[in-house]
């Protein structure tokens, strides 16, 4: 039988993150490639204890068919923990439980797109995000960034240029917070900035924040949630809890999360019924404050192992950025070098990482990786980056020969 499959699927492409799994079973090799949480920030006996508590008290409700918008108990601890850690004012009927904050980016674009339309992104951007906004023909318009975040002088600038051609952006999506896959912090007068441009444009800003409470050093920027209510916000438990449960949340105005909860509706009727009163306990037990610090303390020593080394083992030239929080480090190397060409030859020396145009709409950072520090052990962070630096190396010698 020949199968004729819809054109929406001709604009969905792998992950390469995801095509880096099939590696996984390759005990030799060590990857930066992708962004987990180590297993050693996973709560184990506080999780199973409150699963326990679960099946013993809810089990009736818990196994069976949910509310499609979330838990209204599980809400409310939303409601308060993002009061507590972002200064965020919100209700409930402003919350929405998603299946991880993937479903969420992907019902973002399937609301408010149509095949064509503009959106604004960082450059470089979250690869989910990409994979996202490409499967509903979305027209990508991403904005360079520096230290201080996406330059926001260039947003203004393109968003005049759009209007005036009639092709207003349908929204602004940005990491502000530890950005994935830089690790930059927008500074607050950008923030502020955006903010005003989404204000008098009518553009929707969505703000999307899974490492805010992973900070290593430096001192805590506003969400701009809490600046501008009208700002949409992607959560997610991935980070503070653990990533197998699949628990993210938007929150927006109530005319979005009506239209939101509706597609849900289609998509899956409602996220885990189980998941969710666990996520409840979870933060009703106000297990966050006792786990993060944890974590916090975990990844603080790798990120410091892994610059360290970076510092030791690339060749000059090279440039990295310094994250004050977050998973990740952005390096790039000597412009000659393209890193997805590299990257067969990284994984034969036993060293995985995303090369930099996995995360670019414009395709325009093929010099650039993407370096996880948080799931590798110490010494194979260390010995990673020796890897890699010695092949960088090795490749810039035979560059300088030709």
């Amino acid at each position: 039988m020949e199968f004729r499959f819809s054109d929406n699927l001709k604009n969905m492409k792998p992950s390469e993150i995801r095509e880096l799994l099939k590696y996984a079973s390759n005990k030799n090799l060590i990857s930066f490639g992708g962004g987990m949480p180590n297993p050693l920030t996973f709560p184990m006996a506080e999780l199973k204890g409150i699963m326990d508590d679960v099946m013993d008290n809810y089990g009736a409700l818990a196994l069976q068919y949910g509310n499609t918008g979330g838990m209204n108990e599980l809400k409310t601890e939303i409601k308060r923990l993002v009061n507590e850690t972002e200064k965020i004012a919100s209700s409930e009927s402003e919350i929405l439980v998603t299946s991880g904050s993937q479903q969420g980016l992907y019902e973002l674009a399937k609301i408010f797109v149509n095949p064509g339309d503009v959106i604004i992104t960082e450059e470089p951007t979250y690869v989910g995000a990409i994979s996202a906004f490409d499967a509903n023909k979305a027209e990508m318009h991403s904005i360079p960034m520096d230290s201080n975040g996406i330059r926001t002088d260039l947003v203004e600038e393109e968003v005049r240029k759009l209007v005036a051609a009639g092709r207003k952006p349908k929204f602004i999506y940005t990491i502000p917070t530890f950005q994935n896959p830089t690790g930059i912090t927008m500074s607050l007068d950008r923030r502020k900035h955006l903010i005003e441009i989404s204000q008098e444009y009518q553009i929707p800003l969505v703000e999307d924040n899974p490492y805010g409470e992973l900070r290593y050093s430096g001192q805590r920027i506003p969400a701009m949630k809490s600046l501008d209510r009208d700002v949409i916000y992607l959560g997610t438990f991935s980070k503070i809890m653990c990533p197998g449960l699949r628990m993210g949340f938007t929150i927006g105005p109530e005319a979005f999360i009506g239209k939101v909860n509706l597609l849900k509706q289609a998509l899956d009727l409602s996220s885990s019924t189980f998941s969710q009163f666990v996520a409840w306990q979870y933060l009703a037990r106000n297990m966050v404050s006792k786990q993060i610090p944890k974590t916090v303390e975990l990844y603080r020593k790798k990120r410091d192992i892994m610059l360290k080394a970076l510092e030791e083992e690339f060749p000059e030239g090279s440039s990295w950025s310094r994250p004050d929080g977050g998973m990740f480090l952005w390096a790039t190397v000597d412009s000659r070098i393209n890193t997805t060409d590299l990257l067969p030859e990284a994984i034969q020396a036993g060293v995985a990482y995303v090369s930099g145009n996995a995360f670019s709409p414009a395709r325009m950072q093929g010099s650039s990786m993407r370096l996880n520090f948080t799931f590798s052990e110490d010494d194979q962070i260390r010995e990673g980056i020796r890897r890699l630096g010695t092949l960088i190396s090795k490749k810039m010698e035979i560059l300088e020969t030709q």
